[in-house]
């Protein structure tokens, strides 16, 4: 199946790691066809993963940002619009996660960190390019929440805040823009190998497994393949939702 995203410039947020959902997502979209920008707050990372879609044959081009910050954000689109002279897809996919434990027990910089990364950078990325799509009367906005936005869990309080912020906006901003071209969705992905979970203890992870009707983890690319999906037209009757992407685990 055609999935029309030949021709298409998508940015992708958080694309440095060499083990998570960004690259893939990168990659993927890349292999459809699409232009790409890696967008991250390691250069070095978002280069490796530029040079990658390269070799696709695509066009691709890394920049450094710092999505907590509308300033730099504002910035990066601006060299990536001058770039490409378009940005038809947008996925939100940088994120973080500061160590488990009791809310009691978390000061303020770590909430502050928490929501400004998986909330308000996802925010002011959205931010800086919706005016440009409202202007063409197009675009795909996909945004990464996680299982906790839907199932919010002890330990991680402040995260699954941030994320339930993330399918609270991504609903409310689709009503919003919908007849004016622009598709909005996001993604709850499950437990992942990833640099985000990928160092937790085996006491951690097989419990998930088991838990998990699928048995096993998400793996990046069950995330990118979701996200190819929603950023084409054949998925333009879904809109505001989010898709759980965790192998049946809740």
């Amino acid at each position: 199946m055609d999935l029309g995203l030949k021709g298409k410039v998508a940015l992708v947020t958080g694309a440095g790691s060499q083990i998570g959902f960004g690259k893939a997502i990168a990659l993927t979209l890349g292999a459809e066809g699409c232009d790409i920008i890696v967008a991250d707050n390691d250069l070095g990372g978002a280069e490796k993963t530029a040079a990658e879609v390269k070799a696709l044959g695509r066009k691709a081009i890394a920049l450094e940002t710092d999505i907590t910050s509308s300033g730099k954000v504002n910035s990066m689109v601006k060299a990536a619009l001058e770039e490409f002279g378009k940005i038809d897809i947008l996925v939100n996919n940088a994120g973080a996660a500061t160590p488990s434990g009791p809310f009691a027990e978390k000061t303020e910089s770590i909430c502050d960190l928490d929501i400004d990364i998986n909330l308000k950078g996802m925010l002011n990325c959205t931010r800086a390019v919706i005016n440009h799509m409202i202007s063409r009367k197009t675009g795909k906005i996909v945004s990464i929440s996680s299982s906790a936005g839907i199932h919010p869990r002890t330990g991680i309080t402040i995260y699954s805040a941030a994320k339930a912020g993330v399918v609270a906006f991504t609903k409310a901003l689709a009503d919003e823009v919908a007849r004016l071209g622009i598709n909005v969705n996001s993604i709850a992905p499950g437990m992942a190998k990833t640099g985000l979970a990928g160092g937790l203890p085996t006491e951690v992870t097989e419990p998930e497994k088991e838990e998990t009707p699928l048995g096993r983890l998400t793996v990046p690319q069950d995330i990118a393949n979701t996200v190819v999906f929603l950023a084409s037209d054949v998925s333009r009757n879904i809109v505001g939702e989010t898709i759980r992407v965790s192998g049946g685990h809740l």
